[in-house]
């Protein structure tokens, strides 16, 4: 019996058809998964194939910061098999993800060449942001979360991600370095003696804090997700069977209580737990307990899915409907960004009137800037952040602010878009681009081109709020000649814009050869240029 086909357009304006087949892999510190799906259409599918390899890449990385060459043997033979089950099942779009253990070792990008060079597969090494959207994703297709904040926390053997979600998004996420692995590696010493580890990790997991549920009403629910939280619900006498399970929070610590009393051989003769689950279980275990105490809640929701559902339902996303997906990733970006900028007490409303100026400007300026879509997000980014460094000191604070976002996560950005947003806030003031810059000499030719002309845009978007006051509301922007003219809708004592704008649109002007003059709609005379 032949199936149905039905087609909708993918990225390149091509048809995509469904059943379509997309593979993962995610490369976890404790193990790594693989899963082959195949999509009858965008939300429904059916896995044709599953596996866990049990590659502990993160056993030395949290103590001496490298991955040690065994561990990266047995992680390139599994991915070896894995593409060989891809190729053979059809599986043509693919997404390899690697989480902290690579994001954190000194030789992180000597084993992504390895694995590029040896398996042809390209391994993209993730934040812990993206981990967490990535988690929302698969969880949001799984519970109805609706409008109410839920807490959300993916523990892995790195770190884990906690974050405040509804349905449309993540309102909220910060990565911990206590996952679960990590734990084990570095309270070693004490595991010989259940009891004194047992303790010792209480003590360490005590300090673990969520600030965005400070002040705030008791979110809808407590979702946890990861393998350990799965095992857990399976020691605490729930069904290992596909569905959302609930465990109450009071069942949760008996099993606690019964771990912490047995010894690592107990718990895989007794409990039949795998030896690379028996040893780390009881540090995820607290962890979940810990967090559990924080968001006040009575029991854990368990919806038996993480990374790796999440990055088939977001390749399969980015392949049918690629602006539906972009729409998702800027609301998520900017909600991400806004979050960060009140941990600096930002002034939010200058931030997102210059970010909807610099937006506006991005999209009438396109035949000049010649940038694609994904710049769009670098400059919301950087636009809201580009006054963080205040924080520290408003003398140089562009210098500041460049620090803080590079050295900061928002979900769906990598590494390398963190550096280019940081240096975009960082050249919205003084000195342009320049060789001597250590940052901006650290990006990529690419970047480095693409920051400057972001930058040049977002001169002009915070010189038309030079006051921080919101007085401008609009802004046409039309080459007229040798000139931009920005046509503004705005009130007379917005006039100031005028004077920044003399100051700042210089760089604009060298990147693309064209002077800017500020003009008042229902005015005929322009403002003077010096």
């Amino acid at each position: 019996m032949k199936s149905s086909k039905t087609k909708t357009r993918g990225n390149n304006g091509d048809a995509v058809s469904f059943p379509l087949r997309v593979a993962c892999v995610d490369m976890g510190s404790n193990a790594i998964r693989f899963i082959v799906a195949e999509f009858s259409s965008q939300d429904r599918y059916q896995v044709l194939a599953s596996e866990r390899r049990p590659v502990r890449l993160g056993h030395s990385v949290f103590l001496s910061g490298r991955l040690e060459p065994k561990a990266m043997d047995g992680a390139v033979a599994a991915l070896e098999d894995f593409r060989r089950q891809m190729d053979e099942l059809g599986a043509g779009h693919r997404r390899v993800v690697a989480t902290s253990a690579v994001r954190e070792s000194k030789n992180g990008d000597a084993f992504v060449a390895r694995v590029a060079d040896e398996t042809g597969l390209q391994l993209e090494v993730i934040s812990g942001s993206e981990e967490a959207r990535l988690v929302h994703l698969a969880v949001a297709r799984r519970i109805p979360l609706g409008r109410r904040k839920w807490l959300l926390v993916d523990l892995g053997g790195g770190s884990v991600e906690v974050s405040l979600v509804d349905r449309r998004g993540i309102y909220w996420s910060e990565s911990h370095t206590m996952g679960s692995v990590r734990l084990l590696e570095e309270l070693t010493d004490a595991g010989a003696d259940p009891g004194r580890f047992r303790r010792v990790l209480g003590e360490y997991v005590s300090v673990l804090r969520v600030p965005a549920l400070k002040g705030r009403s008791r979110p809808a629910g407590y979702i946890a997700t990861g393998g350990n939280i799965e095992a857990l619900a399976k020691l605490a006498g729930f069904s290992d069977e596909v569905g959302v399970t609930r465990v109450p929070v009071e069942t949760l610590r008996s099993v606690i209580e019964q771990l912490a009393r047995m010894s690592f051989r107990q718990r895989v003769e007794d409990l039949g737990l795998r030896d690379d689950r028996a040893d780390v279980i009881l540090p995820a275990a607290m962890v979940y307990e810990r967090l559990a105490e924080l968001a006040g809640a009575s029991e854990v929701i368990v919806p038996r899915v993480g990374i790796k559902e999440g990055v088939l339902l977001d390749l399969v996303a980015g392949l049918a409907h690629r602006q539906d997906r972009e729409d998702r990733q800027e609301r998520e970006a900017e909600a991400g960004a806004v979050s960060i900028g009140r941990k600096y007490l930002f002034d939010e409303p200058h931030s997102k009137h210059v970010a909807r100026l610099a937006l506006s400007l991005f999209e009438q300026l396109r035949p000049l800037h010649d940038l694609g879509d994904d710049n769009r997000k670098i400059l919301l980014a950087a636009a809201l952040l580009h006054d963080m460094g205040q924080f520290v000191s408003f003398k140089g604070h562009h210098k500041h602010s460049l620090y803080l976002i590079s050295n900061s996560e928002l979900p769906g950005f990598s590494q390398r878009e963190m550096l280019a947003v940081g240096n975009v806030a960082r050249y919205h003031r003084k000195a342009h681009p320049a060789p001597h810059h250590h940052y901006f000499t650290t990006l990529p030719e690419s970047d480095r081109e693409r920051v400057t002309r972001l930058a040049a845009v977002l001169r002009l978007a915070d010189a038309l709020d030079s006051e921080h006051r919101q007085q401008i509301k609009g802004v046409t922007a039309r080459v007229e000649g040798d000139e931009l003219a920005l046509w503004v809708d705005g009130t007379a004592g917005a006039l100031l814009g005028g004077l920044s704008l003399r100051r700042k649109s210089n760089l604009f002007t060298k990147v693309f050869g064209l002077g800017v003059r500020l003009r008042f709609l229902g005015e005929e005379q322009p403002i003077e240029k010096d």
